[in-house]
C-alpha cells in the first residue's frame, strides 16, 4: 500500500520557493537526502526551479548516486494548473517512469511504466481543491497562514503511480528550529481510513518565507538492495552537511 504514495515525494521540489519576486528567474540549490531509519547520507537532489511573477511555473530535479552517478531526472511544468503539473519522472536504473500527461477538459491524464508491468494510462476528475506531485508544495505555501492559524487543509492529491487520487489532510503539529532559526512542523496524512496503512510526511517549514527546510517520508528514489523507494530525510541546508560527497554535482 506505500507505493502509491511515490507521486507525493517530490514536494520537496518546493522548497527554495521563498517570497514573491518581482520578475522571472531560476533559482538552484541541492536536497541533502539520508535513510530515515540509520541516518545515513544516501543521494543529492539538484533542483532548478523557474520563478515568474513570484510563481514557480516550472523547471526540473535531478537524482544522483554518491558516486556522481545518475539516477534519474524530473522535468514539470505549471502552466496548466498552479498545483497540477504536467511532469515526467524517469528513473532508467530502475527501470521506472510515471508522471501526468495532461490536465485538461475536467480530467487529470496519468501514465507510469516499469519493466515488470509495462506502461499503463488513467484518469481522474479535475476538481479544486487539488493537487499533485511537486504542486503539493505550492498549494501549502499558498495556504501556510491557515496552516500557522491551527486550520487542518483538505484537498484532494492525484497519484500518478497509482492512476488515482486521494483525500488528504495537512494540519500543523508543532514548533522546531532548523539551523538555529525558528521553523513551524507540518503533517501531511490521507484523511481517510488510509492513513492507518501508511505513514504520514513530515514537513519542516520556514513560518515567515514559507520555504520547505525539511521532508521526511517515502521518496521518489528506489533503493537498489530492495528494489521499493528509500524511506529517507530530505535536507535543505543552507550550506553542504559535512557528510555530503565532496564533489557535488554541478547546480547548472
Amino acid at each position: 500500500m506505500k507505493k502509491w504514495i511515490v507521486a507525493v515525494l517530490c514536494i520537496a521540489a518546493g522548497s527554495a520557493a521563498a517570497a514573491p519576486a518581482p520578475a522571472q528567474q531560476t533559482v538552484r540549490f541541492y536536497g541533502y537526502a539520508y535513510d530515515l531509519d540509520t541516518g545515513k547520507y544516501i543521494y543529492t537532489e539538484v533542483y532548478r526551479e523557474d520563478i515568474a511573477a513570484g510563481r514557480w511555473v516550472g523547471g526540473e530535479t535531478r537524482y544522483y548516486a554518491l558516486d556522481g552517478r545518475s539516477l534519474g531526472e524530473k522535468t514539470l511544468s505549471f502552466a496548466k494548473d498552479p498545483y497540477i503539473p504536467v511532469y515526467t519522472l524517469n528513473l532508467p536504473a530502475a527501470g521506472y517512469s510515471e508522471g501526468i500527461a495532461d490536465v485538461a477538459a475536467g480530467r487529470v491524464s496519468m501514465f507510469k511504466e516499469s519493466r515488470e508491468s509495462g506502461r499503463k494510462t488513467g484518469s481522474v476528475d479535475w476538481h479544486q481543491p487539488m493537487a499533485a506531485d511537486s504542486g503539493f508544495h505550492s498549494f501549502l505555501y499558498d495556504h501556510m497562514p491557515e496552516l500557522l492559524s491551527g486550520r487542518s487543509i483538505r484537498f484532494t492529491f492525484a497519484a500518478a503511480g497509482q492512476l488515482d487520487s486521494y483525500a488528504f489532510r495537512a494540519a500543523k503539529t508543532g514548533d522546531t528550529r532548523f539551523e538555529g532559526q525558528p521553523a513551524v512542523l507540518l503533517k501531511v496524512e490521507p484523511s481517510s481510513l488510509l492513513r492507518y496503512l501508511v505513514a504520514p510526511l513530515l514537513l519542516t517549514y520556514d513560518p515567515v518565507s514559507r520555504r520547505l527546510l525539511e521532508y521526511r517520508g517515502i521518496s521518489n528514489v528506489i533503493n537498489p538492495a530492495t528494489g521499493k523507494a528509500y524511506n529517507a530525510r530530505i535536507d535543505y541546508f543552507s550550506q553542504p552537511p559535512p557528510d555530503a560527497p565532496k564533489n557535488l554535482p554541478p547546480l547548472d
